[in-house]
């Protein structure tokens, strides 16, 4: 299954010079049980702020320009073609993990979104999901996590 997962601030902000703006332990611990054991997509500045391949996971990096270093963790890809053919090949689930860019690349074939609701407002970020990028997609559960968190999980319809 193809799934993008994100955290959003309530000014559907994601991202603030490169990195998330807030920090929650508890968010990045739903996020590490959610993804381990399947394949996240990022595009190359996404890669650049995390700094190194995620643990356990398949790790896809997705450049029309950059290049990376050969590793066995890490595959670097050129197109969303490229990514959609290989998902057909893989055991677990495909995450669209960020920035910006490539959940826009991805949102017409994204069949489920799991989103971080995330209780504060990021006035001066600079990058944001559309408003309406859960037009399309319906409610399916809600899971509470500490310090006010709260994940829903959206079905395409």
């Amino acid at each position: 299954m193809l799934i993008g997962i994100v955290a959003i601030a309530r000014n559907f902000a994601i991202g603030k010079d490169g990195k998330l703006p807030w920090y929650y332990p508890a968010d990045l611990k739903f996020f590490k049980e959610t993804t381990v054991g399947n394949a996240v997509v990022m595009g190359y500045h996404t890669w650049k702020a995390i700094g190194k391949p995620l643990p356990k996971r398949l790790n896809i990096v997705l450049s029309r320009s950059a290049n990376l270093e050969n590793r066995a963790d890490v595959l670097l890809l050129r197109c969303k073609a490229d990514v959609l053919a290989l998902a057909q090949y893989l055991k677990g689930d495909l995450f669209i993990i960020g920035g910006a860019k490539t959940y826009e690349n991805f949102a017409d074939v994204i069949e489920k979104w799991i989103v971080t609701e995330i209780p504060e407002t990021v006035e001066d970020a600079d990058a944001f999901m559309p408003k309406d990028f859960l037009d399309g997609f319906t409610a399916e559960k809600t899971i509470e996590l500490e310090n006010g968190l709260r994940v829903k999980v959206f079905v395409k319809e």
